[in-house]
């Protein structure tokens, strides 16, 4: 059974990562109503790992006995400047992320509940990896400038990306 702290952070990290898809969906639509589908798929790829994580702790929460309390999703900020502005507010949004990440684990170590601290490791590899993917696309953006053939070119490998279920939900219905 989850102790109360734990339950409450873990359904308020529920509400984040379905932010986060619901965010990464808005960007997909300002990347689609600028002709650029491949970052816009991109995007819809990362909304749907977003909405694979909140099922992740969702399933969780579950399996531990707690309640589950879904609270409001806040509205996505919705105008950019650029490709480089909206991974830029990408990078900015995973680190928030993995600072929360951060405060679960510092909770379940408080808590000395090392089931939990055992489901977030896997968390906290996932968003070096969130922050590392950022990271890249920002450099490779900025390395493009206004070219357009550049762009246009990320823009053919970003179309390739697909969705792939993460290893914690993999034999679940989600």
């Amino acid at each position: 059974m989850l102790k109360e702290k734990m339950l409450k952070a873990l359904n308020e990290q529920i509400v984040k990562e379905f932010y986060s898809s619901y965010l990464y969906l808005q960007m997909a639509a300002w990347f689609e109503a600028r002709t650029m589908p491949g970052f816009a798929n991109w995007m819809k790829v990362q909304a749907q790992e977003e909405s694979a994580h909140a099922m992740i702790f969702f399933n969780y929460v579950n399996e531990r006995g707690g309640g589950i309390e879904l609270g409001a999703i806040d509205k996505p900020e919705c105008k950019f400047e650029s490709a480089l502005d909206v991974y830029e507010k990408v990078a900015a949004h995973e680190e928030l992320v993995t600072e929360s990440i951060n405060n679960l684990m510092d909770i379940a170590f408080e808590l000395k509940d090392y089931a939990t601290k055992g489901r977030l490791d896997w968390f906290v590899d996932e968003q070096v990896e969130e922050e590392a993917n950022a990271a890249e696309i920002i450099g490779r953006l900025k390395m493009a400038g206004s070219q357009g053939e550049a762009l246009l070119m990320l823009d053919k490998e970003y179309a390739a990306r697909t969705f792939v279920m993460p290893a914690p939900l993999a034999g679940t219905t989600a």
